[in-house]
């Protein structure tokens, strides 16, 4: 009952700020836009791999460089961390992965995150992307009602990346008309606090809209327009690094304690790798400043920096812990034991597993 009475409140506000503030409406449904296509082109590239994250999980996990990479790869197949962790949480959980193998792909899978980033940074403010969006959609419905897999698959690719293309040019005109009414770049914080500030809303934003690909979309989108500023803007994107563990939290807990432990290295590897990059911002910001001419990253482009910095932020993370994993797969199994039940039930069936036929 209470949680309704929340959930009530917060969908108010929503409606008095859509309906009073326009330039606002128009950057969220941008957002909502954007979500949707991320949705269809997860689903466009799963049926397109016909099974092929199942089979890389299974065959290319026997150390953790192959398993690094095998997470790396299927996040950059199907644009979603949160897929390939699921999946990763549901071998373990029935156990056709161990363990140290599922924390690999999990590491993996935080670095193929970032293609997200470059795909929406390499878009660019000039580029018209609207204009294409309307075309992939077009093809993309027709290509849905055909009858082989792979061409329902390639319509889902397609129409996800027209909303995606169409998402970004809804915030990018909502951020230019707020920049116009609102100088959101007057809000920003100097100094560690402000760090720490920005940190806890890029979390929150996270959190609430279940998606960190579309927290950095946001965060590029605004930052391209320059309504807010760069440090500030580095510094929501460790806090969607952090909020993302969640969902992998979540979907873990009605599954089996090798799942758990799963997603615990998933929370270990996101908090290490924001405090190490927190305490030493400025130097890596330095760091990207220095590596982008090289990267052919021009100076004023805010927003392919940003995409270098999260991908700096996955790989120190790797590097740093990958001389662990087994120490921290001892680390988990300590934290979180194994239960002996006597209660009759599956034990290798969860709702979590029975996402994955394979498993």
């Amino acid at each position: 009952m209470q949680k309704n009475i929340i959930i009530f409140i917060c969908l108010s506000i929503l409606a008095f700020v859509v309906v009073k503030y326009q330039s606002f409406t128009v950057v969220l449904s941008g957002i909502a836009i954007f979500i949707i296509g991320m949705f269809f082109m997860q689903d466009g590239f799963k049926q397109l791999s016909g099974g092929l994250l199942e089979k890389l999980l299974q065959r290319f996990t026997s150390n953790s460089f192959y398993a690094i990479s095998t997470g790396f790869v299927a996040t950059s197949i199907v644009q979603s961390s949160t897929i390939t962790t699921l999946l990763t949480i549901s071998f373990v959980g029935a156990e056709l992965i161990t363990l140290v193998q599922g924390i690999g792909v999990v590491f993996g899978s935080n670095l193929g995150s970032t293609t997200t980033a470059w795909i929406v940074s390499s878009l660019g403010i000039d580029v018209k992307i609207s204009t294409y969006a309307f075309p992939m959609m077009v093809f993309g419905v027709i290509l849905r009602f055909l009858k082989t897999n792979a061409l329902k698959g390639s319509g889902n690719v397609l129409l996800g990346l027209g909303f995606i293309f169409l998402g970004i040019a809804y915030m990018k005109d909502g951020f230019d008309v707020i920049k116009d009414q609102i100088d959101l770049a007057s809000y920003s914080m100097d100094g560690y606090s402000g760090i720490l500030l920005y940190i806890l809303i890029g979390l929150i934003i996270t959190i609430v809209i279940q998606s960190s690909a579309a927290t950095l979309a946001i965060i590029i989108t605004a930052l391209n327009v320059e309504s807010i500023s760069y440090i500030n803007a580095l510094a929501l994107a460790i806090g969607a690094n952090v909020g993302t563990v969640l969902t992998a939290v979540l979907a873990s807990l009605t599954s089996t304690q090798d799942a758990k432990r799963v997603a615990g290295s998933h929370v270990i590897f996101n908090l290490i790798t924001a405090v190490i990059i927190t305490i030493f911002i400025y130097q890596f910001k330095d760091f990207v400043d220095y590596l982008a001419p090289y990267l052919g990253i021009s100076e004023t482009n805010s927003g392919m920096k940003l995409a270098l910095f999260h991908t700096i932020f996955s790989l120190v993370g790797i590097l740093v812990l990958i001389p662990f994993i087994p120490v921290i797969a001892k680390f988990l199994e300590k934290l979180i034991p194994q239960k002996i039940s006597s209660a009759s039930k599956p034990k290798y069936l969860s709702a979590v597993i029975l996402n994955s036929p394979d498993a």
